[in-house]
This record gives structure tokens, sequence and C-alpha cells, in this order.
């Protein structure tokens, strides 16, 4: 099976609110960079575009979105929530309810990508 279709199902079997927040992600990952490719790394989905960028994982009560290099990422609209002890990755928690500053997220995006190349 290739990594989109394991994402697919990845978000088919998830409950409600959490299929419906990782449909909009895996939307606006694509929507920011076109050429970003999707992999199946770790039984998660992993965005990567000359280089891993962000992943995405589902939990009992909430969606993250992990950027593998986030603690060198600018984040001037303070997006990043969750994972300040770790040396490399910043992730994002969003809770049901939580809505999503796009706007911000694809600029994380392309910060991360941009520092990939």
């Amino acid at each position: 099976m290739n990594a989109s279709t394991q994402i697919d199902s990845y978000i088919k079997d998830r409950e409600g609110w959490q299929s419906e927040m990782l449909a909009k992600l895996r939307n606006l990952i694509h929507e920011a960079d076109p050429e970003m490719i999707e992999e199946w790394k770790w039984s998660t989905p992993v965005f990567s575009h000359k280089g891993m960028v962000c992943a995405l994982g589902a939990f009992a009560d909430h969606i993250k979105v992990n950027f593998l290099k986030g603690a060198s990422l600018p984040d001037p609209n303070k997006l990043f929530n969750a994972g300040f002890e770790a040396k490399k990755t910043r992730a994002i928690d969003l809770y049901e309810g939580d809505k999503i500053d796009e706007t911000a997220l694809r600029g994380l995006i392309l910060a991360a990508v941009d520092q990939n190349r």
C-alpha cells in the first residue's frame, strides 16, 4: 500500500472531529506547498519536501502537528504549544473545537520547506 493510501485509511479510521481536522490539515499542507510528498513513517503521516517538514498524529483527545525541525523555525504567531522540551522538534496540539490559524500554519510550513533547501 502506498503512503497516500495509508494516510487515507489513517484519516478515515478516526472518529468525527479528528477525521475532519486531519483531512483539513492534510489539505492545508498541500495548499501551502503543492510539491509536498506524502510518506508513511512511524505509523503516521509525514510530509516532506527536500527533507521532512511535519508529521500528523491522532491521540485520544487531540491532534498533533509535529514540525521535525521546529525548534529552529520562526513562530511569530506563537502556534507552537507543545514539544518545547525537545532539542529539534516543536508541535501544535489541537483539541476538539480549536480553530486553525491557516495563514500562520502556511507560514510555518513554508519556513520549514525553505529550511530544507
